[in-house]
């Protein structure tokens, strides 16, 4: 029996709860119900859960409610419920049509038709201690047909010439409801341009004056609010030029436009351009200020022993299409180089070489005069030996060179004797021994060598 009491009481006590939760709810001003989306884009034909939720514990409480749908000036009653069944349609036309979706007050739209869009009001009343409080909340709706793949036409459907022709493009699609539409260029969006004009839905593009830059594949892309089709790619094509007109050759020895040949020798050139369609070529010499029409096509053979030995040329580049021209001039130049020819044309590819081997032989010398020295001076030994001598001798001042030779000191004769090709040099301590050392004929210079001796350096006693 005790089990069961406290089961009873713990019970009790939740619903309390429950119930204070709910009394709190519904007597302050916190939405009591919710939706999850406030706009709902559905696809004609499918079905559409419009999702409500409470924030109450719903058990054993009395609610009821309604949907409501409104469209322009028309408000239509769909379904009047209690505690998540219907208990009454306004209009027989929503029988099929809508129903309660479980386990709540949430509608369910069977198959959206174009009539069911607008918005869609529920309005829930709760009944506490004898009053009712009440609360609505609204969804949009919009119902809409998926677009399909949209197709481009283009006018004029062939070439559009520069300068001179419009182009006009225009993007259609069979179904679609709310359709944007947008344009890319090469799978980018078409970039702002003042020749671009688009109308006011961007369904149809027109170019002014269309110009070799415009060239390129256009796709229409088609969207609304459920779907988003791409149409196969459009080339337009523009006819063009000449631009850059310009004359190429074999000939090594060319500046800028100048040739220099050979003399005998045949040459090859060729006139090229940037034009669509490809252009008819002329070649013209000019001679005493008159010219004259020698050859046609991009191709052009001179024989440099038929000609003087300053040429001028012209190369004209006409566009049949587009009724444009240009043209660029170029000399040449024979003379009697012989294999000065080929020499001249090769000097740079001596030139490189030459310097590496220039390079190499100096690094070489270099290297071996270092080897030298450092086998000839032996600069391991000598940095050796000075880092290896006594403090005190590294200390020591710099002497003549001399400091051991004490025997050297005294008085010198320099004795210069007839019949002898070398002097000679004698050393003593007293001039007593001189005389047995000259003749009578013979002549003396004394020198004395007076010895000096540096005071040792006072050095502190170790203690």
């Amino acid at each position: 029996m005790g089990w069961d009491v406290f089961m009873e009481l713990f019970h009790s006590t939740v619903y309390f709860l429950l119930y204070e939760t709910l009394v709190v709810f519904i007597g302050t001003s916190s939405a009591f119900i919710k939706v999850p989306l406030s706009v709902i884009h559905g696809i004609k034909g499918e079905p559409l859960v419009l999702l409500v939720e409470y924030t109450f514990p719903t058990e054993g409480r009395n609610i009821q409610g309604n949907w409501q749908l409104r469209r322009a000036n028309n408000t239509m009653h769909l379904v009047t419920f209690r505690d998540s069944l219907p208990i009454h349609d306004m209009a027989m036309e929503s029988i099929n049509k809508f129903s309660l979706h479980p386990p709540n007050a949430s509608l369910l739209i069977n198959k959206l038709e174009d009539s069911e869009d607008g918005e869609y009001t529920i309005q829930v009343n709760v009944k506490y201690k004898g009053s009712i409080k009440t609360q609505n909340k609204t969804i949009q709706v919009t119902v809409n047909v998926p677009v399909s793949k949209p197709a481009v036409h283009m006018e004029p459907a062939s070439a559009a010439v520069e300068d001179v022709d419009n182009v006009t493009m225009t993007c259609t699609v069979e179904f679609g409801t709310r359709v944007v539409y947008q344009w890319l260029l090469g799978g980018s969006p078409i970039p702002a341009n003042p020749r671009y004009t688009f109308s006011e839905d961007h369904r149809k593009l027109v170019i002014s004056l269309a110009k070799k830059g415009d060239i390129g594949e256009y796709i229409c892309v088609a969207s609304n609010l459920v779907s988003k089709m791409w149409s196969e790619p459009s080339q337009l094509n523009v006819f063009y030029g000449p631009y850059h007109v310009k004359v190429n050759s074999d000939i090594k020895l060319q500046v800028r436009q100048v040739f220099t040949v050979n003399a005998g020798e045949t040459i090859l050139f060729h006139c090229s351009a940037d034009s669509n369609p490809p252009n008819s070529y002329v070649w013209i010499h000019k001679v005493n200020n008159m010219t004259k029409e020698i050859m046609t096509g991009p191709h052009f053979v001179v024989n440099s022993g038929e000609i003087t030995l300053t040429n001028e040329y012209m190369c004209c580049a006409y566009n049949n299409v587009t009724k444009k021209q240009d043209e660029t001039q170029f000399t040449v130049i024979v003379a009697n180089l012989g294999n000065g020819k080929e020499k001249l044309a090769q000097k740079a590819s001596f030139v490189s070489p030459l310097a590496v081997i220039t390079t190499i032989s100096i690094i070489t010398i270099v290297f071996m005069l270092f080897v030298f020295l450092w086998r000839r001076c032996h600069p391991k030994k000598v940095i050796k030996q000075m880092y290896t001598r006594p403090l005190m001798e590294q200390k020591r001042p710099h002497l003549s060179g001399h400091e051991d030779a004490t025997d050297d000191f005294g008085i010198y004769e320099f004795i210069a004797i007839p019949g002898t090709s070398e002097p000679t040099r004698v050393s003593n301590r007293s001039l007593s021994n001189l005389d047995s050392v000259h003749g009578p004929n013979s002549h003396t210079t004394i020198y004395e060598v007076i010895r000096h001796v540096p005071d040792p350096p006072s050095t502190a006693p170790v203690k």
